[in-house]
């Protein structure tokens, strides 16, 4: 059985969470749209240099104007995927402000922002400049697509491998 790390998705209303979640764990896409109300939790093991993780997903509702992130939910996570819709630019600043909030909860653990709805890229706000602003940040970046499911896997594998390495003085020290 895999060690069971609990990651948290995190971003504005209608990036792409549930759908990055839905391809990830049962690889299918839809085009209906359901909003997530409070959160909803799902599972996938993966294999990461040779170890098995059971990531469980703790997908969350969006924040908007109206509702924000329960930091209760944040707390005992071991990372993050913080989605941002590429043809919306002013998500970025919501998962720039998200991460702030998830590593005040939870401390420094792993991120990865996830620039979702790389299928639509002639209609992308986000350009080069952005992204590679992010990166210089020192943020591990991906872009996916959750309908075509293009970068989803090496998205959520980034994001193991960043799990498995923030961990490994505290596994080669025995303590855990």
């Amino acid at each position: 059985m895999g060690a069971k790390r609990k990651v948290c998705m995190l971003g504005a209303t209608g990036v792409g969470k549930t759908s990055l979640v839905a391809r990830f764990v049962r690889s299918i896409f839809s085009e209906a749209y359901r909003t997530t109300i409070g959160v909803t939790i799902e599972a996938r093991r993966v294999r990461c240099d040779g170890e098995e993780l059971d990531l469980i997903l703790w997908d969350l509702s969006g924040e908007d104007e109206f509702q924000s992130v329960q930091v209760s939910y944040l707390r005992g996570s071991s990372g993050f995927l913080l989605v941002i819709d590429g043809t919306r630019r002013a998500t970025v600043e919501t998962a720039l402000r998200l991460h702030d909030a998830a590593q005040a909860a939870a401390g420094a653990v792993p991120a990865v922002f996830v620039l979702n709805k790389a299928d639509l890229m002639a209609t992308w706000e986000i350009d080069e400049a952005a992204e590679a602003a992010l990166r210089r940040a020192g943020l591990l970046v991906a872009r996916t697509s959750a309908k075509t499911g293009a970068g989803v896997e090496e998205a959520f594998s980034a994001l193991a491998r960043a799990i498995l390495a923030s961990e490994a003085p505290s596994r080669r020290g025995g303590s855990t």
